[in-house]
Formats: structure tokens, sequence, C-alpha cells
């Protein structure tokens, strides 16, 4: 399996959060796919239906691994991309009010600023990463949902922590105290981790990415958009309208298509198809799910017996991230920068300040065992 990644040939990897490898069968259908559009065109008829074919592949893996109908999948660049669609298109009102948590991504947050500031909507913040320990992170935010509150914007899976968050829970909640309110779900650490339904969470939107767990290709992303939601599309191009004979627009597509926008790079759609196709040969997702925790766990307990560390979570993490912060000899920048330098890819976090190590399901336990040696020999140097 490792032996499909070169990436992984020459230094010791722990940063799937950030991005994973590309497998070489991915680069090599990406290849494949642009020598394709210059042989039947590269504008022409005929690549025009094989491009139609090729997004429509891709919809329909991507709707697989989350248990959807590809009818409600629409292809974006990126996490951002996706939650920026989901927050522009809603009605907003001046007197709106938007609910978001202490510890969502900066990219999220500032669309969100950029939306209060645009249409006088007063963001409320809940509490994730400073709350009580003992109060439910339901209660949480149901003690900041107002009547006027139009939507709230979670992770599933915590960029920073690794805390999962019951969204089902959460939206279940929300709808049963404002009946109105929508959920947009920032799923950047979750698709390709967790094995997921999304028919059965019950929320409205659920932006993700193909670059991070997926280990696709850079540049591509989706949108999931329930059909019960409404959504207006803010950008608007030739992929995502319907029009007459004459090319005349004559109104959005009833899909997710509808949130597709012009040309883009569509062999990305082939390299994310090809690393989807790897991983389910390797397993089912809650197979991969499981040893990426077991890992998790393997070297959280690890990191335990060091005393200049302290993970942030008080007990094993359910995904593969383990954040931590250090004292003595290095700080986290330093440490990561010096575990760098020895071909030991981590990265930094700066709210809450900490290192964070990442396990895939094809980590190796001698990788773990390695890491938590080297980080107990550097930080008692």
């Amino acid at each position: 399996m490792r032996s499909q990644f070169p990436a992984l040939d020459n230094k010791t990897y722990f940063n799937y959060g950030g991005q994973g490898p590309l497998p070489q069968g991915s680069l090599e259908a990406m290849v494949q796919a642009w020598q394709t559009m210059q042989q039947l065109g590269p504008f022409s008829s005929a690549v025009g239906d094989w491009v139609d074919a090729q997004l429509a592949a891709t919809r329909q893996t991507i709707a697989q691994e989350l248990q959807v109908s590809p009818e409600t999948i629409a292809l974006t660049e990126n996490v951002t991309a996706g939650c920026n669609i989901a927050l522009w298109g809603l009605p907003w009102r001046s007197g709106d009010r938007l609910l978001i948590s202490d510890s969502e991504h900066p990219g999220v947050v500032a669309a969100a600023q950029a939306i209060a500031q645009r249409w006088g909507v007063m963001i409320d913040q809940f509490p994730l990463r400073d709350r009580v320990p003992e109060q439910p992170i339901v209660e949480a935010i149901l003690a900041h949902l107002h009547p006027q509150t139009r939507l709230v914007l979670v992770s599933h899976a915590l960029w920073n922590t690794g805390e999962i968050l019951d969204v089902q829970a959460i939206a279940r909640a929300c709808r049963q105290q404002q009946p109105s309110v929508q959920i947009l779900v920032d799923a950047a650490q979750s698709v390709g981790l967790l094995p997921l339904n999304l028919s059965e969470l019950e929320i409205d939107f659920y932006a993700f990415t193909g670059h991070k767990w997926c280990c696709g290709p850079d540049g591509l992303g989706g949108l999931y958009v329930n059909p019960r939601s409404s959504l207006e599309p803010t950008f608007v191009g030739w992929r995502g309208i319907t029009a007459d004979r004459q090319g005349n627009p004559t109104g959005h597509k009833t899909t997710g298509q509808r949130f597709e926008v012009a040309t883009s790079a569509y062999a990305l759609g082939l390299g994310l198809q090809s690393a989807l196709d790897l991983h389910r040969r390797w397993g089912t997702p809650q197979q991969r799910y499981d040893r990426i925790v077991q890992l998790a766990g393997r070297l959280w307990q690890h990191l335990q017996t060091i005393p200049q560390v302290e993970c942030w979570l008080p007990y094993p993490p359910q995904t593969g991230l383990i954040s931590f912060k250090v004292s003595g000899s290095h700080n986290a920048r330093s440490l990561v920068a010096t575990l760098e330098k020895q071909k030991y890819l981590l990265r930094t976090l700066p709210n809450p300040d900490c290192a964070r190590a990442c396990v895939h399901y094809f980590t190796q336990e001698a990788e773990v065992d390695q890491l938590a040696e080297l980080i107990r020999s550097l930080v008692a140097a």
C-alpha cells in the first residue's frame, strides 16, 4: 500500500490533516486525462462529452463515499469555497445572527466576518476549546442560540484539537429550539477519515475537500446540499444553468450542479477517483477509521509518558489528529522545525499554540514509536 505513495519514500509523514500525499495512480490518471483532452480537442464536442462523463463520475465517486445521491453534490475547489457558497447563498437580513464556535478555521471565520460586515449580521460564538469540561457541547450551543439565528456553523472534527462533534445531535437540538435554523458543517477533517452517511446527519450543508484524508489532488473539493435546504447560487456560470436552443439562460439547474460555475481542471476529478478507489481496495471506511484511531491512540499513549509534553485532549483521540503542547528546551514551533530537518513532518497550530501530528491508516506502528522517541529525546535535551 505504502509503495503507491512516492512522497513517503524519503520522509516520515504526519501531516495528513494538512494535505495527504498523492498516490502514484492519481498522478498517472491526471496525466492521462490531460493527454486525452489534448488528443480529443482540447475544445471539441468529443472532449465536451468526455468532460461531462468525468464530472458525473467524480460526483458519483464522492457520493458513494458520503452515502448520498450524486445530485446533492457540487464540485468546488476546497472547503473554504464550499463554506462560502453556503454562507453567501442564504438570504441574510440585517439583525440576523450567525452562530459559530471558537475553534473554527481562520478561513471560515473570515468568511463569516465578511457576511456580518456586508449584511449587518451579528456573529455569536460558543465555546469549544475553553468550555467548562462538564458542560455538554449541545448545551453550550443552545445557550447561544437566538430566535434570529439563521445559521449554525460547526466542524465535524475540529482542525486544531481533533475532537469530534456529534453534528446530528447538534442539528436536532438546534431545530427543536429554533425550527428554521440551518446547519453548515466544515468537513475538512472528516471526509476520508470518518465513516460517513450524510443522509443520517440531518444537516443542510457539508463542505469538504479531497486533498487531505482522501489523498486526492489539491484544488478539488465539494459541497453537499440537502435537497430540503434553500440556497441560491452567488457565482453563476454556464455549468450551473439551463438554457434554450439558442443558448439563452433559462434558470439554474435543480441539482448541486447549480453551484458549479465554469471551466475547471477536470483532470483533478480522475486523480480523486483513483485515490478513493485505492483506499477502498485496502478496506471499508470503518476498517480504515478503526486503524487510524488505533494508531492515534498509540501515539497519544506514548506522549503521555513524556513529562514535557501535554496532549490537548485528555483522552485518546477519535480522529487521526494528535495536538500537543511542549515545555522545556523547545516550544512547538522549534520542535516542529527540528523534526522537519530530520525528515519527520508535523505542523504547528496558532490557536491553541501547539504541535499537531496526524496518522493515516497506512502509517506504520514503527513510525509512531520512532516519532515519540525522537520527541522525547528532543524535549529532554
